[in-house]
């Protein structure tokens, strides 16, 4: 009985951080309810967007610490125990993810002529309209939330291995492509993001620690990160 009050507890835990997940875009509208202003003044504005991004970002960190607080520490403590194996691993599994990815997304410009996703298209305008704020929220806030939410939710209900890769790689690409996607050739993107995801899965559940995919996301994104600003 206990073992399936654990289980229910985990997935009612999961649900509510789904749903705080893709509504903390509202959390934007807080800015503006305390100072009176209305949102389509600043529409168009990709330093504001950029801001009220990072904003979000802010508190929806905030509520999944306090949600995840003690296996956090769990977490790091099995990270610190054994740092090198774990990066090792999880760096091996990362390398495997970004080979998939490359050749997906060169795939999808030789046979569908894409030019990239479009959800990539404006994060390059967000980083060279305000590096730093973005780099904060593209290096640190989102790997740390996206690895929450991506990897530690989802394993926390999801324990089989083979389940727990598929729903994170199909979930990761879709969080990545679903706000911007028109065609079908735009779906698609969720293969090569996915991939990305679902390596991470994979390191998470080889190293039982989510500090081993956090850091591998992060460095992901710093790359990316510094590729974007030197092209």
């Amino acid at each position: 009985m206990k073992i399936l009050n654990d289980r229910i507890d985990k997935i009612i835990k999961g649900l509510i951080v789904l749903c705080l997940f893709y509504g903390s875009v509202y959390f934007q509208y807080i800015p503006f309810r305390l100072f009176n202003e209305q949102l389509s003044n600043f529409a168009g504005n990709t330093r504001i967007s950029v801001l009220l991004s990072a904003f979000s970002d802010l508190i929806l960190l905030f509520i999944l610490i306090c949600i995840y607080y003690k296996d956090l520490k769990e977490d790091f403590k099995i990270f610190k125990k054994d740092w090198k194996k774990n990066m090792d691993t999880g760096i091996a599994c990362w390398v495997v993810g970004l080979i998939i990815m490359v050749l997906s997304n060169s795939i999808l410009l030789v046979f569908f002529h894409a030019n990239g996703a479009n959800n990539e298209n404006l994060v390059r305008s967000m980083i060279h309209s305000l590096p730093l704020i973005m780099g904060l929220n593209v290096c640190v806030l989102a790997p740390i939330i996206e690895e929450i939410v991506f990897r530690k939710t989802l394993y926390d209900v999801f324990k089989r291995r083979e389940i727990f890769v598929i729903l994170s790689f199909l979930m990761f690409g879709y969080a990545h492509v679903s706000s911007m996607a028109s065609t079908f050739v735009d779906w698609l993107y969720i293969i090569p993001y996915g991939a990305l995801g679902g390596a991470f899965a994979f390191a998470y559940h080889k190293t039982n620690t989510i500090y081993t995919t956090i850091c591998l996301h992060m460095m992901h994104n710093l790359f990316t990160f510094l590729l974007v600003l030197v092209i």
